[in-house]
């Protein structure tokens, strides 16, 4: 593979107020556990949205979320969602496109939508309360998510 002489030989940075955009957009349509759980206990008025299957649902979830596939969401976003109150939405995991494919689906009905980074696995790696159908189960800190403080 040949090389451009007049190309830099490491990527150059981006100027700073194209950084300063990318990074303002990114916080605008993304989100994380730590936010949305402090969010909830604020109260603030937001839908919390489970795109997982129906098998992962039962495994476990958050508080307070709904359970909409996001293969079901064109059919029931209009009847179930209020477009005027702001929607959360998770997958698996970071290795899940779950919650794009549902964040970009709620959009196109109107809805204004950020996803949770991490999903659901660094909710519960966190810590953060969840529940099955049989009631909330254990919580779980993992050190390599959060600082884990020591009972003394």
């Amino acid at each position: 593979m040949s090389r451009d002489l007049d190309a830099p030989s490491h990527p150059r940075p981006a100027h700073a107020l194209e950084a300063a955009a990318h990074f303002a957009a990114r916080l605008r349509f993304e989100t994380d556990p730590a936010d949305v759980y402090a969010a909830q206990k604020r109260g603030e008025s937001f839908v919390l949205v489970d795109v997982r299957s129906d098998a992962a649902w039962r495994q476990g979830r958050i508080p307070g979320a709904i359970h909409m596939p996001y293969q079901a969401m064109a059919a029931r976003a209009r009847a179930e969602l209020d477009p005027a109150v702001p929607v959360v939405v998770y997958c698996w995991s970071p290795g899940c496109n779950a919650g794009h494919k549902g964040a970009l689906a709620l959009s196109r009905q109107g809805c204004s939508v950020r996803e949770m980074l991490g999903g659901y696995e660094y909710w519960v790696r966190q810590g953060q309360p969840v529940e099955n159908d049989e009631g909330p189960l254990p919580r779980v800190f993992d050190p390599l998510t959060m600082v884990v403080h020591e009972k003394r």
